[in-house]
């Protein structure tokens, strides 16, 4: 029987509506019970207050520790040599007996060494390493050959061999006449360079499709299944990695997600999750958009050390085969890779794992023609992410459905609910929470002449204080992140990286609260998001 993956249109039945509205209804309600508290008794809202920020306080100490360690972590990912890691499970008998007794501190030596041993004591359970192919689909909407090429080039620069490397560029034929000529030109370019070189254009229109990356991702992807068939090659060995026009994969992630792939016997109902790190034009970038950046790039650093909670983000890989069968991606949400985590989970009954690849791929802040069009396209950008919440409800009706239909057994179900739902309500409510409300219970009360209602600002105060420790690892370490300098930038440049972390309690307010609140309401009133907003690409010459 065929597993319903897809999201509804149209009207939805009373149970899904109202999964939609839960997160807007907390996330309000939680802001007014603080005013309703404080009006009944300022320490009842004094003491509601202390809760949440002394949780964030924990959070901060967490943050924290996540980001060095995450950090040093993904440095000594990067020093591996995956390409000759991967060439020893061709033939793993003598590398091991090359390496069992060898003293080699380096990142996952041990593990590697236990890879060895069990395709050694199995030969013929384990993919040959050598017929491994990637697929990498990156798509285009209108974006310049200046925005493209250099993504291309990554992949041309990576250590796997190109020539198992199959290049699929997909853009959108509402791109217009000079997105045609772009992948045309590319397409003369680089068809020596790959294995191949396709190009597939996304017809405007289709039916069932919002306007988004998933349809275009789905529609190369039906392309790409119909060349391997045509080509008779195996789609059982083959990855597949969706790009956005602007990432830059490391040299070397290719090698350590085919590693992955080939060692671990469960891999069909694997995905296989980089770090994504806004950093490519970091140093062209205003300073609101690279605190934007920055943040971003660090949660996905602090994600891929949680590996229990993390699900798909922008830029990932899974198997041809998986992906066949459950007919690739969404083309009915513009959140195609958050929500491609809940559509495996639930294709795969439960049976389905994100693998954190250590390895980053590099991505583009924002940047637009001006300042004021670079703010807006910012907020832009995390609305559509925040508008992850539609998942909520696709999650809540499977998860209280009858035993019979729920597929993915509740107790395993529901921690991943609650953090879902949990994720959003905090991304909405924490940034006003912490930044006004140590006023609001000596505001709502002002007859109480309590001390706790004077001095709760105070308080307030001296905890965020404490959990500005968060905060200042995060500042240290992006600086041993960045990029070198461009050239164009005077070393003064760097005060102003340092700078511009005095702008946090803004963008928070802005960049997460508002844009969380108004994905959230849109929800609530079945206004629904089905255009994807293209972030427009902009090379600061």
């Amino acid at each position: 029987m065929r597993k319903n993956l897809e999201i509804p249109r149209g009207k939805r039945t009373k149970k899904y509506r109202f999964f939609e509205i839960l997160p807007g209804l907390i996330s309000y309600a939680a802001i007014i019970l603080l005013f309703v508290l404080s009006w009944i008794e300022p320490v009842l809202g004094a003491i509601y207050l202390f809760i949440i920020i002394a949780s964030t306080l924990v959070k901060a100490v967490s943050v924290a520790y996540r980001t060095v360690q995450g950090y040093e972590v993904i440095n000594r990912a990067k020093k591996v040599d995956w390409r000759r890691r991967l060439e020893d499970l061709s033939d793993p008998h003598a590398a091991f007996e090359r390496l069992h007794d060898k003293n080699d501190k380096s990142y996952h030596f041990e593990e590697h060494i236990e890879n060895l041993k069990f395709m050694a004591a199995m030969p013929g359970e384990y993919p040959d390493p050598a017929k491994t192919l990637h697929a990498v689909i990156v798509t285009a909407y209108d974006e310049s050959i200046e925005v493209l090429r250099p993504s291309i080039d990554a992949l041309k620069n990576s250590t796997f061999p190109s020539e198992r490397i199959i290049v699929v560029l997909a853009y959108e034929e509402r791109g217009g006449a000079e997105m045609e000529n772009t992948a045309k030109t590319l397409s003369k370019e680089f068809k020596d360079v790959f294995k191949d070189f396709l190009l597939v254009k996304h017809p405007d229109g289709l039916s069932g499709e919002v306007i988004g990356k998933g349809p275009n991702l789905t529609y190369a992807g039906h392309k790409l299944a119909e060349y391997f068939e045509k080509k008779h090659l195996s789609m059982e060995n083959t990855i597949v990695t969706s790009l956005d026009s602007d990432n830059h994969v490391h040299t070397k992630y290719l090698d350590n997600v085919a590693y992955e792939f080939v060692t671990h016997p469960n891999r069909q109902r694997l995905s296989y999750q980089p770090v994504s790190l806004f950093m490519n034009n970091i140093w062209d970038a205003p300073a609101p958009t690279r605190v934007i950046a920055v943040s971003n790039s660090f949660f996905n650093v602090i994600s891929t050390m949680r590996p229990h909670s993390l699900r798909n983000f922008a830029s990932h890989s899974q198997p041809l085969q998986a992906l066949i069968a459950m007919d690739f991606w969404s083309k009915r949400t513009i959140v195609e890779d958050g929500h491609q985590y809940w559509r495996s989970l639930f294709f795969f009954d439960g049976d389905y794992l994100v693998l954190p690849i250590r390895i980053p791929i590099y991505q583009d802040a924002v940047i637009d023609e001006t300042f004021l069009k670079t703010i807006k396209a910012q907020f832009i950008q995390v609305r559509r992410w925040y508008y992850g919440a539609s998942d909520v409800a696709y999650v809540g009706v499977r998860l209280f459905a009858k035993k019979s239909e729920r597929r993915v057994p509740f107790w395993q179900l529901f921690p991943k609910f609650w953090r879902l739902l949990d994720g959003h309500v905090t991304l909405a409510i924490m940034a006003p929470l912490i930044t006004f409300g140590g006023w609001v219970p000596m505001i709502m009360n002002m007859s109480a002449h309590t001390m706790v209602g004077y001095n709760l600002p105070n308080i307030v105060s001296i905890i965020e204080t404490f959990a500005m420790v968060g905060l200042v690892a995060t500042v240290l370490v992006s600086f041993r992140m960045l990029p070198p300098r461009p050239a164009k930038y005077r070393k003064g440049k760097g005060i102003f990286m340092l700078l511009q972390w005095i702008l946090m309690p803004l963008t928070s307010i802005l960049y997460q609260s508002i844009a969380a609140y108004y994905a959230q309401t849109r929800l609530m009133l079945g206004k629904y998001m089905e255009k994807f907003d293209v972030t427009k690409k902009v090379i600061k010459k």
